[in-house]
């Protein structure tokens, strides 16, 4: 709601003090679709998750066994024999925590890797955002996907056709 306000206000604002600028909207989710690279990035981005949810789910599976185990024998065994097997599930235990940690973490390996596949990518798509604009005088571009709710706009404004040119990129 925040967010609705605030762009509400900078639209009112940019209006009332500045007749003369052109506002121009896009459709950045729209235009990343379009572009096959992308896909192709998400597509790859795809395959390693799963192959890291896997291992993972694997790795839990594991720990499932090695505990129903022990409580099965877990009569039968020493104290010290006890103690060990406690001490190695919590061990895998941890051991996976810090694998997903790993993987999925902020700074982890998933995160270098879409910084790595999708940042180029949406680093084209932004400069051909500004491109656009300059070429159709545009002096305020909106996203109008993922969160910026825009209520309404002329259709005129929509820069999305003019940024996948700019890519290369014929539209229907």
């Amino acid at each position: 709601m925040k967010k609705i306000a605030f762009l509400l206000s900078f639209v009112l604002f940019i209006s009332f003090t500045a007749q003369a600028q052109s506002v121009g909207i896009v459709d950045t989710k729209q235009i990343l679709n379009e572009v096959p690279e992308y896909n192709d990035a998400q597509k790859q981005l795809d395959q390693i998750v799963d192959g890291w949810r896997k291992e993972i789910e694997q790795k839990h599976k594991n720990i499932d066994e090695m505990y129903r185990s022990y409580q099965a024998e877990q009569v039968l065994l020493s104290e010290n024999e006890r103690t060990r097997r406690e001490e190695a599930i919590v061990t895998k235990e941890k051991e996976m925590r810090e694998f997903q940690k790993n993987k999925f973490g902020p700074e982890g390996e998933l995160f270098q890797k879409r910084q790595e596949l999708v940042q180029p990518i949406q680093d084209d798509v932004y400069k051909a955002i500004e491109q656009a604009a300059k070429k159709k005088k545009i002096d305020i571009v909106i996203d109008k996907s993922e969160g910026a709710a825009i209520l309404f706009f002329t259709p005129q404004y929509d820069m999305t056709s003019s940024v996948l040119k700019e890519l290369g990129i014929s539209t229907n």
